[in-house]
């Protein structure tokens, strides 16, 4: 409990000054169940243990505590431009200062780190299903000066295929924005009518929609690794892992 935050490091082309991370659940303070580097505030953890995860995370990175754009996620569509006064109400954010940190809080959700190819923009999204099918992601993708093209974009550790069961209703919303979000969906419930659906593959799907086509995930499952990752569905009570990504000062 006392070794260094564990990190994931994107694996996509970003240029040299854009700095990406994804924390794991190892090396904080926190008890269980919210065990170890829990970064989130609003999980009735220790206050005092989360923002000492916080600081060793910042510590581990060469960054200031205060650099880290924190949000109060809402499953919504708001985009925050950082720096902002306080903790924004949104669901992605969007920098073009060095050394300013989007950060997205996760434990399921799907959260995605976009830069341009030039190096002088970053963001974040937090994409639940709500926020995912409200489209968050293409919200995120209109705060860029350049053509979506001209972006990158990486999904991070979420809850996988196998793991993601929904009701009939999430089927329906995501079909109604687009008929190849069908794909997506299995009928292979545990509960009648219900569907396993793939937030990856529907993550892809709404950025190629949006315009972006260099996409970029690994195979994550937030719910099968309990060693690495938080899980809300899993778990219940729990923590949060962050995705981080900057602009080298």
């Amino acid at each position: 409990m006392n070794s260094e935050p564990e990190l994931i490091l994107p694996d996509w082309p970003a240029p040299q000054n854009v700095r990406a991370v994804c924390t794991t659940r190892l090396g904080g303070v926190s008890l269980p169940p919210w065990d170890s580097l829990n970064l989130g505030v609003h999980v009735e953890d220790e206050p005092g243990h989360v923002q000492t995860n916080r600081q060793r995370v910042a510590d581990r990175l060469g960054l200031a505590s205060n650099s880290f754009g924190w949000l109060s996620q809402v499953h919504g569509t708001e985009v925050a431009t950082l720096p902002a006064e306080g903790v924004p109400e949104a669901d992605g954010s969007i920098t073009d200062r060095p050394g300013q940190v989007c950060a997205i809080l996760t434990a399921d959700c799907l959260p995605v780190l976009f830069c341009n190819r030039s190096g002088t923009r970053v963001a974040a999204a937090h994409a639940g299903w709500r926020g995912l099918c409200s489209g968050i992601l293409e919200k995120v993708a209109a705060g860029f000066d350049e053509p979506a093209s001209e972006l990158l974009a990486w999904l991070g550790p979420a809850i996988g295929p196998e793991h993601f069961e929904v009701g009939p209703e999430v089927r329906e919303a995501f079909i109604g924005y687009d008929s190849r979000a069908a794909g997506a969906f299995s009928e292979h419930g545990a509960r009648p009518g219900h569907f396993m659906a793939d937030i990856y593959r529907l993550g892809r799907q709404r950025l190629e929609s949006a315009g972006i086509e260099a996409v970029f995930f690994n195979s994550f499952c937030t719910v099968a690794d309990s060693r690495r990752f938080y899980s809300y569905r899993r778990d219940g009570q729990t923590g949060r892992m962050a995705s981080l990504i900057w602009l080298e000062s």
